[in-house]
């Protein structure tokens, strides 16, 4: 098969042999950087730890200098690749998915490599699945614009990156299918889902082979719980619509209280934060699942509550100032402190010897990721893949439902990622029809079978189309320093004395392109033509009518 005919191949929205080669591609690529970067965070980490995330073992001193030495390392690699490429995380990924087909800037990513690491590493409460999101994307979609393939597949890529590096983060494949579909895509088509899926296998056979066969949450065994304790989830769940939506309307708040203040000042304000909040309190630092189960059982509610609070207000600190990390660590971790929490009360209401801790650490997780993010389903499948426990389904279904409509419609609360991304004005919606059409690349539509002239005269065109009224005819016109391509047909008008041939200029779009890209050019006039190119804009390739663009769109059934 040559390099062609696979680009070729990729065009059509459809599930192929290539499209699947490609989410193994991708996702192998993506996988080989996240675990790249774990290994980076846990040798940095033990540099100075006894063990991963046991901040505890660390002396204050060392707790307090941990945070500013890695804020003023963030800054350096900021200031080296540019402060305007700073963006990156979650929010970032899904405005390039929508917007540039998933082509990641290469400086953001050298900043979310390194600046994740070290915030991670140094204590910072955030998660690993902003990085993991950011860098998955880009390992994957670096390789699909570097063989030039269309657009619509690099997107494909780009999420295949995405699943593949939460699977090879998390360890979690299906959750990862999940998170991608409901989160970062918004959509679920059967040619996406097939090397999605491929790629978060291959993230998680990955991971598996360095890291073990480890689940996040497995050490939280999930205790079968009663029927007659299934009313007080629903009020469980209803008090993690509040927390989750106190948690997205305080981040915000942060996030515009210091919108004035200069980069620099804010990752030092974090920093400082979580330096003072480490030194009295070491328990506070990181969001590592591990270390924060050792405090639910067995803890008094004063410490347990104590601990929430500095990883509740440590995460909106770090996430609301720009620290490089992910939010969904942080919610893993204050919903199994929350749920810790609030399964005490239920020794008191329901004479019960069994410890129901860890069964609602479990369930606070689900609930308070359903409120924060809205995706019920992904909440779902990450509590039941992270415990492995299929026994937790039932439970947890009764926790999302009323934290998600407690959040969505009583308290008019949105995902936080959507709030983040209509703050920064980055746009993530699209039309249905740019939406469809940005799934087929021009590769696939177009049509080589067209008759070119060079400078030739009208009478020359007019006998051709005389034999062949229908048939596709460009005419090439040499200037000095260029070319003009123009689609040449009947004229139709009925205007006296008018001439009877119509030309009309065509301008070009690159082979990579899609249907959304022609659609934009011919949609003004509802008329003429664009031409495709290869490698240069001289040399044309193949031609899309505006009528061959309308068929498609009548075929595509609005």
């Amino acid at each position: 098969m040559t390099l062609k005919s696979f680009r070729q191949e990729l065009a059509n929205p459809r599930t192929s042999i290539q499209l699947c080669l490609l989410g193994i591609v991708g996702g192998m690529s993506a996988a080989s950087l996240i675990i790249l970067f774990r290994l980076c965070v846990e040798w940095l980490q033990l540099a100075f730890l006894e063990e991963l995330d046991t901040f505890s073992s660390a002396e204050p001193i060392v707790r307090f200098v941990l945070p500013f030495a890695a804020a003023l390392l963030i800054i350096g690699f900021a200031f080296l690749t540019g402060f305007k490429h700073y963006r990156m995380g979650i929010p970032f990924v899904i405005h390039r998915l929508k917007q540039r087909y998933g082509h990641i800037p290469f400086r953001t990513t050298i900043n979310q490599f390194f600046g994740g690491m070290l915030a991670l590493a140094s204590g910072f409460v955030v998660g690993r699945e902003g990085p993991s999101v950011h860098l998955g994307a880009a390992g994957s979609s670096f390789i699909g614009h570097g063989l030039k393939l269309p657009y619509n597949s690099i997107r494909i890529l780009a999420g295949c990156g995405i699943a593949a590096g939460i699977s090879a983060s998390f360890n979690t494949p299906f959750a990862a299918v999940i998170f991608v579909m409901e989160v970062v895509l918004r959509e679920y088509r059967i040619h996406i889902f097939i090397p999605v899926m491929l790629a978060a296998a291959c993230g998680s056979l990955m991971t598996r082979a360095v890291f073990g066969q480890v689940h996040e949450l497995s050490f939280l065994a999930f205790q079968d719980i009663s029927q007659w304790h299934y009313p007080y989830l629903i009020v469980f769940g209803i008090i993690l619509g509040f927390i989750a939506t106190l948690f997205n309307n305080q981040l915000m708040n942060v996030i515009r209280l210091f919108r004035p203040v200069k980069m620099v000042w804010r990752i030092m304000i974090a920093a400082a934060i979580t330096a003072v909040a480490g030194f009295f309190l070491p328990e506070s630092l990181g969001a590592g699942l591990d270390v924060t189960y050792s405090f639910v059982s067995g803890e008094t509610i004063g410490l347990l509550l104590a601990i929430l609070v500095a990883k509740f207000v440590l995460a909106l600190a770090a996430i609301g100032l720009g620290i490089p990390g992910g939010i969904i660590g942080p919610v893993y971790v204050i919903g199994m402190l929350s749920g810790a929490v609030l399964a005490i009360p239920l020794g008191y209401l329901i004479a019960d010897s069994v410890d129901y801790s860890n069964s609602f650490a479990l369930l606070g997780i689900a609930g308070m990721l359903t409120a924060v993010l809205h995706a019920p389903l992904a909440a779902l499948s990450s509590v039941m893949e992270l415990a492995y426990n299929p026994e937790v389904i039932l439970p947890a279904m009764l926790v999302i439902v009323p934290a998600y409509v407690t959040s969505t419609q009583l308290l008019g609360n949105r995902s936080i990622f959507i709030r983040q991304l209509d703050y920064q004005k980055l746009s993530y919606t699209i039309s249905p029809i740019r939406e469809t059409l940005q799934k087929t690349g021009v590769l696939a539509v177009m049509d080589t079978d067209y008759k070119l002239f060079v400078d030739a005269p009208d009478k020359y065109i007019l006998d051709f189309l005389e034999t062949a009224p229908t048939h596709p005819v460009v005419l090439r016109s040499s200037f000095e320093i260029d070319v003009q391509y123009s689609l040449v047909q009947y004229e139709l008008s009925l205007e006296h004395n008018s001439a009877p041939l119509a030309f009309f200029d065509m301008e070009a779009v690159p082979a990579q392109a899609t249907l959304a890209e022609v659609y934009e050019i011919l949609q003004a006039n509802r008329s003429g033509a664009v031409y495709v190119y290869d490698s240069v804009p001289s040399s044309i390739i193949g031609v899309i009518t505006w009528n061959t663009l309308s068929s498609y769109l009548h075929k595509e059934k609005f």
